[in-house]
């Protein structure tokens, strides 16, 4: 794992907690502040905060097209919470707030203000698509997290909660509605690296 670069955006959030999950699993890790750091990465995390904020520093730091053009490349990026509201295509119903990444619509802060913050377990419904299965539900901590309301076609639903999509997947793309660096479970980071090391074959592939 230590061949892998993982950057996490560093500009506001909850970014320490995942570079934490991803060292201890072996990744070496990079705060990404700048576009020029996002040449190093192999994925990104974009992690949970407050998603004006994050928008707001992104493109003073010149990062947000960076981000944009990142994500269309097809390296692998992890999105929490806030990080899930930025790929979206629509937020709130509006476009123009994110990064158009991921086809889906969000909601923000629709399962309530950061006083009703709650942790539920997530049922692994898809044998097979995350390492540990049998370790059982997936604990995952929503706090002031966005509601799915849709997704599209090459949208996959990995994880619900209360028949709601919580986890997707779209390609290189791996979006989540709640926040799995606060628990102590590491499975979807797992899955990530997973996808960030298929990458790195593929595009090895590509070179040779």
């Amino acid at each position: 794992m230590r061949s892998m670069k993982i950057g996490v955006l560093a500009l506001q959030g909850a970014f320490r907690e995942h570079r934490d999950v991803l060292e201890r699993l072996g990744a070496e890790t990079i705060e990404v502040r700048l576009a020029e750091q996002l040449r190093a990465c192999d994925g990104l995390v974009l992690p949970g905060g407050e998603t004006t904020t994050q928008r707001k520093l992104a493109r003073e730091h010149g990062l947000w097209e960076a981000l944009a053009e990142y994500g269309r490349r097809s390296f692998p990026v992890l999105a929490t919470c806030a990080g899930t509201i930025l790929l979206a295509r629509r937020v709130d119903g509006e476009e123009g707030l994110s990064l158009d990444l991921l086809d889906a619509d969000v909601l923000r802060n629709a399962y309530g203000r950061q006083v009703y913050s709650f942790e539920a377990r997530l049922p692994v419904s898809r044998p097979g698509e995350l390492p540990g299965n049998d370790d059982g539900p997936v604990p995952a901590i929503f706090i002031r997290a966005p509601r799915i309301v849709r997704v599209g076609p090459a949208v996959s639903v990995l994880l619900t909660f209360r028949d709601d999509p919580v986890a997707v997947r779209q390609g290189n793309l791996l979006a989540l509605a709640f926040h799995p660096e606060l628990t102590g479970d590491d499975r979807l980071h797992r899955y990530f690296l997973g996808l960030v090391q298929a990458g790195k074959v593929s595009r090895s592939r590509k070179v040779a």
